[in-house]
């Protein structure tokens, strides 16, 4: 246990030289919805978790994975789980303390069973940030899907209908195409597609239409990655 414990302290401490609160933003599980962001602007909305149907987690149990930082730290057999709405990795203490980890300039990924979860810059408008994503497939192009919930608010009851409960919704997971160690760009659209590949085009252009590429389907967009990463 005590080895355990200390994984975290040196995560903790002994990554860079600024204070440690500057880089990690660890709270209780509890009040992880008192600090939700919503989905568009700053609004900051107080929940409870008995108050909210649904889930906003990849998976509601831990499984131990494996943390890698970018110092090439390794640290293995931790519980962990993804909050997808919060967009930060969780794990579970041997107290069973939940404590969430946001720290985009250490961790590099998260491995959870099959999954990979990569903490990738991505661009968002004119601005890049960081945040989560499942890597599907890697290489010179590489691919990742976005997980999405989306919180809806809770609804009074009208003259013709009943009340609803407030509730987290999964939505259909979204794409980004990743090329070198460039910021990943969503892909929704075959316009999409077009604009993104700036070498080979006309081969990737001919590859899209022969083989019916659509952004929203994982297969054909491995499909496409493989086919770039061939070239």
């Amino acid at each position: 246990m005590q080895k355990y414990i200390s994984l975290f302290v040196i995560l903790l401490f002994s990554c860079t030289g600024l204070f440690a609160q500057n880089i990690y933003d660890i709270r209780n599980a509890i009040d992880f919805f008192e600090s939700n962001r919503m989905q568009k602007g700053e609004y900051r909305h107080i929940l409870t978790e008995s108050d909210i149907e649904g889930s906003p987690y990849f998976n509601d149990e831990f499984i131990k994975g494996t943390i890698f930082t970018y110092q090439k730290i390794q640290y293995n057999d931790i519980p962990l789980r993804y909050n997808i709405f919060n967009d930060e990795m969780e794990f579970q203490t041997p107290n069973n303390q939940v404590l969430a980890i946001a720290a985009p300039e250490i961790v590099d990924k998260a491995v959870l069973g099959e999954n990979t979860f990569a903490n990738i810059p991505y661009a968002l408008g004119n601005k890049v940030k960081r945040a989560y994503f499942i890597l599907l497939t890697e290489g010179k192009l590489s691919l990742y899907a976005r997980p999405e919930v989306l919180y809806k608010k809770p609804k009074k009851a009208a003259a013709y209908s009943e009340p609803e409960p407030a509730k987290f919704e999964k939505r259909p997971d979204t794409y980004y195409l990743r090329l070198n160690q460039q910021a990943a760009v969503r892909i929704e659209s075959k316009k999409d597609l077009q604009n993104f590949f700036t070498d080979h085009q006309n081969k990737m252009e001919s590859f899209i239409k022969k083989n019916k590429i659509k952004p929203g389907k994982a297969d054909k967009m491995m499909e496409l990655v493989e086919y770039y990463n061939s070239l």
